[in-house]
């Protein structure tokens, strides 16, 4: 193709570049460069030894394309790779180019040469030199790996394109192939070699595609290279892994032998020679599970495919919205295989979408129906597998049957572990995974990289069939289960012990194992004893990932298997106990068995002389009997729990114990001790996670504490700074990735504070994030808790019959489980959403019900009472008659009598308020001023809250000269 008289050659001393024939020759002998990579030599040539930029070089190269930097260091390094023992002729300057050392000319020059990376054009007339078809449909989500198949067909002289059936190696590479022929002198070849039944018809079929004459001997692969010679070509090797062996020799000897010869192969099966580089295909990209929004979904490549080839076969399919959650479902399924997908479209054609997401559990029966003129192992998704399976020896096939029994992956030593009993060792289970990858039945997964491999789901479910028909299942996952109850169990043995966060993510990892695990231990042919124990080792995860229904579920299913009252089982029982109990809290189970459970617990720890197991189920109890009502039991489960934090002197109980404090204060109406005891917490060290905590209360002590010390500033009557706090709780928080902590935090602080002082914005938005983490997690309860504030906040805002609803239902909810959060506190709420109705009878019963409800004495709850009694007087004067005013000022005076008491200025205003509105329509103007005017000036901050507000504009009235 490059007549002497076309030649340019570059040299310098010993070396000599040839542009005409695309050479370079060092002391005579010549070196193979191929591709850009030979460009790369040849800028750096036509420079004479200059440094020449990479910016520059990539310009010349690649005019107007944009290039990523590591694009070009790909061909710098094949450049080097190629150069072998000359590779110091190629110099590196860090950060700025590269230059060809030696004093480079041109030794001659005749005629230019036609530019690479265009198709090849013959001055001849004679056609294009290629056998490889021309793609009939578009190939889908293969941009950018396109782009870097060309770079790696350019640098190197070998590359094997590999992935399992179906994964699309064969179109993607034909497609690049045709992008690239314009760089080979003598055309692009395809050489199909899956009709091959013998592995020494290989060199034959290379031969025959070439038209190569090779008289007088036997076709060989050095027959075949030396017919080759130098021709400049690109040799397409499709379908390789049944005659991988012959292809690794011929390969080899080619690249030996051909110098400007590049081959690209197709296989399941890697060649495994030196030079090759290894391109393993990926699959389309799938949506995440719980990615829902439609623009979401059809940004990825897998359903875009899909989509194609469903309107391919029916043109009038238009997927509706209600559609794409199923096809990102059946994409995900099939892996984003696109073989796959495109047998699941041809399906959806003819049956619809819904059908296709309905039958995939038997994905084998369902995905039959292929391009009829598709070869025979590719016309149904068994065919393709049983193609891959069938070239497997005996132990391999093994091995792959029973690492199918691995959902979320597998360790070298969890594979070793189920192959116990198979004749095969340690070093045998890791050489045979090795092989399983280089087939492309196994791929690496994980974060853990290379120290973790998975089958693709739609493999492993092959896999399973395959060992289900060897009898083996039951046995395999007998030692799958064990496995995961020895790693697990020996981090969680007692109920103190903690899971370092390294080891929680390690366990993370494995939960579809764990899962797997316990629905064969707890089935029919399981061990139910592996399960208690996998289940007790495992709560902590479950509570860490928020997975409360799960854990409930699990636990209660393992409590099942354990007699009760059976010394041996005491430790196993207890344990189970508080994870169930907390996990029974957090999705709002029945409160009286709740506390049944956690009660059996504490009497286990005792017997056990357990000192941390007491500690945390005294903890849950405290806390449930609160949200019982139950605050009398409360305080006597708080002093037993101030005796053993005393006696044991451990940090993160002592601040816990300052924060049970705190908050019993400022619910018995101290909120300036308790302010102090919230302080003494957050002057402390933000105590360590608690992986085994009921209900995660230490995990950030400080949140917690801003929260609750935002309620003790907002009664004294200091709003801003509350406000401060509140945000403070939330920053605390920001980047950790614990939403039940944030629901507490948002419950305790901003969404209790933000309706009560006007900030309605603020409120609806911090109230409804409560509400959609709580939903997100089911934890019920604090989805409850959030549907109470919402209530209330419809409430202040006058909206008075939606609030009714609203907080009719959430007590609904808690008058069926038992629990009462906040009773007094959203009694009070109930009862202004009556009398802005009118209902003021219904009004007056709820307000004595939250009263009563509230106690009295060491055991009360009576921060919220003076509120109670003002917002009591205040439905009283609407029933207009002299002896409900005096009623209505009785309460207004026990009211502020309390309000002083506690130090709650925010009550003392609001109540100030109610007197000072009562004694103006009374006449009684003076007296209104002189009993307003002096709450008011007590408060230092918060002059934009809604009753600051209030009441300078009745303190301006008042002083109006006009009224």
């Amino acid at each position: 193709m490059f007549p002497e008289d076309i030649r340019q050659v570059y040299a310098s001393g010993d070396c000599e570049i040839d542009l005409g024939r695309r050479e370079l020759r060092v002391h005579g002998s010549p070196v193979p460069i191929g591709g850009r990579a030979f460009e790369v030599i040849e800028v750096l040539a036509r420079s004479a030894g200059e440094l020449v930029t990479k910016d520059e070089l990539m310009n010349r190269i690649w005019p107007g394309a944009i290039v990523m930097e590591n694009t070009l260091h790909v061909h710098a390094v094949a450049v080097r790779k190629a150069l072998g023992p000359y590779r110091n002729l190629l110099k590196t300057e860090s950060r700025r180019g590269y230059r060809l050392l030696g004093s480079w000319a041109v030794q001659h020059q005749d005629a230019p040469r036609l530019s690479s990376g265009l198709q090849w054009i013959s001055v001849s007339g004679e056609a294009l030199r290629t056998n490889i078809p021309v793609p009939v449909t578009q190939l889908v989500g293969r941009a950018a790996a396109g782009q870097r198949l060309r770079d790696l067909v350019s640098a190197y002289r070998v590359v094997t394109l590999t992935g399992p059936g179906g994964i699309g190696k064969t179109t993607f590479g034909l497609k690049v192939a045709r992008r690239v022929l314009g760089e080979f002198a003598d055309g692009g070849w395809l050489v199909e070699l899956a009709s091959l039944s013998a592995p020494d018809l290989v060199p034959s079929a290379v031969a025959s595609v070439l038209g190569l004459k090779i008289s007088g001997e036997t076709i060989s692969a050095d027959s075949v290279a030396r017919a080759i010679g130098g021709r400049h070509l690109l040799l397409v090797l499709d379908n390789c892994e049944h005659v991988i062996d012959a292809v690794a020799t011929l390969t080899e000897v080619l690249v030996r032998q051909c110098p400007r010869t590049t081959i690209l192969a197709t296989s399941r099966e890697i060649l495994r020679i030196d030079g090759e580089f290894v391109y393993r295909v990926p699959p389309l990209d799938v949506p995440a599970a719980e990615a829902a929004e439609p623009d979401h979904i059809l940004g990825h490549s897998a359903v875009a495919l899909f989509i194609a080839r469903t309107q391919a076969l029916a043109p009038d399919f238009s997927p509706r919205a209600g559609d794409l959650p199923a096809i990102a479902a059946i994409c995900r399924h099939l892996d984003g295989i696109p073989l796959a997908i495109e047998f699941a479209a041809a399906r959806a054609a003819l049956l619809g979408v819904p059908q296709v997401t309905a039958d995939l559990h038997d994905r084998f029966a369902l995905l039959t129906r292929g391009r009829r003129t598709a070869l025979p192992r590719h016309r149904t998704l068994r065919a393709v597998l049983d193609w891959s399976h069938e070239l497997l020896t005996e132990a391999e096939r093994l091995l792959f049957r029973r690492l199918a029994i691995f959902p979320a992956g597998f360790t070298l030593a969890a594979a070793a572990a189920v192959m116990v009993g198979s004749g095969l060792d340690a070093a045998a289970v890791t050489d045979g995974i090795a092989n399983l990858v280089a087939k492309s039945l196994v791929v690496v997964g994980g974060t853990d990289g290379a120290t973790r491999w998975r089958l693709l789901e739609t493999i492993r479910a092959y896999a399973l069939e395959k060992l289900a028909g060897q009898g083996e299942t039951d046995t395999v996952a007998g030692r799958h289960a064990s496995y995961f109850r020895d790693l697990i169990a020996p981090f969680a043995a007692g109920a103190g012990s903690s899971v370092s966060d390294d080891d929680l993510a390690r366990f993370v990892r494995e939960i579809d194992n764990v899962r797997a695990a316990l629905d064969w231990s707890f089935g029919p042919a399981g061990d139910p004893a592996i399960g208690v124990d996998l289940t007790a080792a495992y709560a902590p995860v479950w509570q860490h990932l928020v997975l409360m229904k799960e854990c409930r579920e699990r636990c209660e299913r393992a409590l099942l298997c354990l007699e009760p009252r059976v010394t041996a089982n005491l430790r196993q029982r207890m344990r189970l106990q508080l994870a169930l109990a907390g996990a029974m809290f957090i999705t709002q189970g029945p409160a009286e068995q709740t506390t049944t459970m956690l009660t059996e617990a504490l009497d286990a720890a005792e017997t056990l002389k357990d000192i941390d197991a007491q500690m945390r189920t005294l903890s849950a109890l405290r806390t449930f009997y609160v949200h019982r009502g139950d605050y009398g039991l409360a305080r006597i489960v708080t002093e037993r729990l101030e005796q053993i934090a005393d006696r044991i002197d451990d940090p993160v109980s002592v601040r816990a114990a300052w924060w049970r404090t705190g908050v019993a204060l400022l619910t018995r109406g101290r909120p300036r001790e308790a302010q102090q005891c919230f302080e003494r917490v957050l002057q402390s060290p933000i105590a360590p996670g608690d992986r085994h905590g009921v209900i995660f209360y230490n995990s950030n002590d400080h949140a917690v504490a801003h929260a609750m010390l935002a309620r003790a500033l907002w009664v004294q009557g200091f709003t801003q700074s509350a406000l401060d706090e509140a945000r403070a709780s939330l920053d605390e928080l920001h980047g950790a990735d614990n939403q039940l902590l944030l629901c507490r935090v948002l419950y305790y602080g901003i969404c209790r504070i933000a309706p009560i002082i006007g900030d309605f914005a603020t409120a609806e938005r911090e109230i409804t994030r409560l509400i959609e983490i709580a939903t997100s997690l089911s934890a019920h309860f604090w989805e409850t808790a959030g549907h109470f504030l919402k209530g209330r906040l419809l409430v202040e805002r006058g909206e008075f019959a939606q609030g009714l609803t609203v907080l009719r239902d959430a007590f609904e909810t808690c008058g069926r489980t038992g629990w009462r959060l906040s009773y007094p506190e959203f009694k009070g709420a109930l009862a202004l959403a009556f009398a802005g109705l009118g209902r003021l009878n219904e009004a007056l019963v709820a307000l004595d019900d939250a009263v009563a409800s509230a106690g009295q004495g060491a055991d009360g709850q009576v921060w919220y009472v003076p509120e109670l009694l003002r917002i009591k007087g205040e439905v009283l004067l609407q029933q207009d008659a002299d002896q409900s005013t005096q009623a209505a000022e009785d309460c207004f005076d026990q009211a502020a009598e309390m309000a002083r008491a506690q130090g709650a200025l925010f009550w003392e205003l609001r109540i100030a308020l109610s007197v000072a509105r009562l004694r103006m329509c009374q006449g009684r103007h003076d007296e209104a001023r002189a009993l307003l005017a002096p709450v008011r000036d007590r408060f230092t901050d918060g002059y934009t809250t809604a009753d600051l507000r209030a009441a300078k504009a009745l303190l301006a009235t008042l002083d109006s000269p006009s009224r």
